[in-house]
């Protein structure tokens, strides 16, 4: 059968572009992997794709439940996999795209996912010993009981940090032991886009004003008038928070707007060390580059395999 192709990078890099592109020209349908574009209500903050483009294209895993509700790695896998048996059963080309390199990593690896239900007392406990204490007291202590796990996690990553102490917790057991692999019943073409730094945040920077100028204040404002608390993870998420600081009277809108764009270079930073350039396994093309025929080509090959 049809292999999945990922297509994976940082933020504004142009993914959802060439996913849909693919999408056209190889008879595929979008499976998302972003954590915030699983939320409703929150379009324009997320890129979430165009009404128009999902009656062109069908997309799967997007705009599944509301800001307040939760949602997991467990779930999201879940419902990928679905989507994608079902993408593949139909014979079309399923094609997995987004910038929750988690997300990926679970569905084309096979991650066994702890079935650990979020704790939201217990997080919120270690959130505030992380603000009084420092990221690093947290980091420290996992490396000191499961350094396995610590090894595979960014310091600087404390929801992942917290998590793994939450499923040790519940668990009695390490994460690192939990979180085995079983090969999924496919195999996927990872298609990795890339650029300079500084063409990045130009791509960024550029794609925040467009969301301003398409109304994302007023979205934010939309959401918080339905009664969604600012301090819910996905409102707590970059944009939304400093959005939703200009609108609580903290922060003026220059200065929201800019620290948004900060935020995202930071997050596209961190993308990286999910899919490192260095992997063998990812197809990596420059966007500076003339890159479409090369991926066509490519995905094409695969297909006649």
């Amino acid at each position: 059968m049809k292999p999945v192709v990922a297509i994976v990078g940082p933020t504004a890099v142009g993914k959802s572009e060439l996913s849909m592109h693919l999408a056209k020209v190889f008879d595929g349908e979008i499976v998302g992997a972003d954590s915030r574009q699983v939320y409703r209500l929150m379009d324009i903050g997320t890129a979430k794709p165009t009404p128009e483009d999902r009656n062109l294209v069908p997309h799967h895993v997007v705009d599944i439940i509301y800001p307040d509700e939760s949602f997991s790695l467990v779930l999201y896998q879940a419902l990928a996999y679905k989507a994608i048996e079902d993408i593949r059963k139909r014979g079309k080309l399923a094609i997995l795209v987004g910038g929750s390199g988690q997300y990926i990593r679970a569905v084309i690896e096979g991650w066994r996912v702890p079935p650990v239900t979020p704790d939201p007392t217990f997080r919120q406990s270690l959130e505030e010993r992380a603000s009084r204490e420092g990221k690093d007291k947290l980091y420290h202590e996992l490396e000191t009981i499961d350094p396995a796990a610590a090894a595979n996690i960014d310091p600087r990553n404390l929801r992942r940090v917290i998590r793994a102490l939450e499923v040790i917790r519940a668990t009695g057991k390490p994460f690192s032991d939990l979180r085995q692999k079983v090969p999924p019943p496919f195999t996927t073409l990872t298609i990795g886009l890339t650029t300079s730094r500084d063409n990045l945040y130009k791509r960024i920077d550029g794609r925040v004003d467009r969301m301003i100028s398409q109304g994302f204040v007023e979205e934010v404002r939309m959401i918080l008038d339905k009664g969604y608390s600012p301090t819910i993870p996905p409102l707590s998420s970059m944009g939304y928070k400093q959005i939703g600081e200009h609108l609580q009277g903290q922060l003026d809108l220059a200065t929201a707007i800019q620290q948004a764009k900060f935020e995202t270079h930071n997050f596209a930073r961190h993308q990286y060390a999910w899919f490192r350039p260095s992997d063998p396994q990812i197809n990596w093309f420059n966007i500076e580059d003339s890159f479409e025929s090369q991926v066509e080509s490519l995905v094409k090959e695969q297909l006649i395999r």
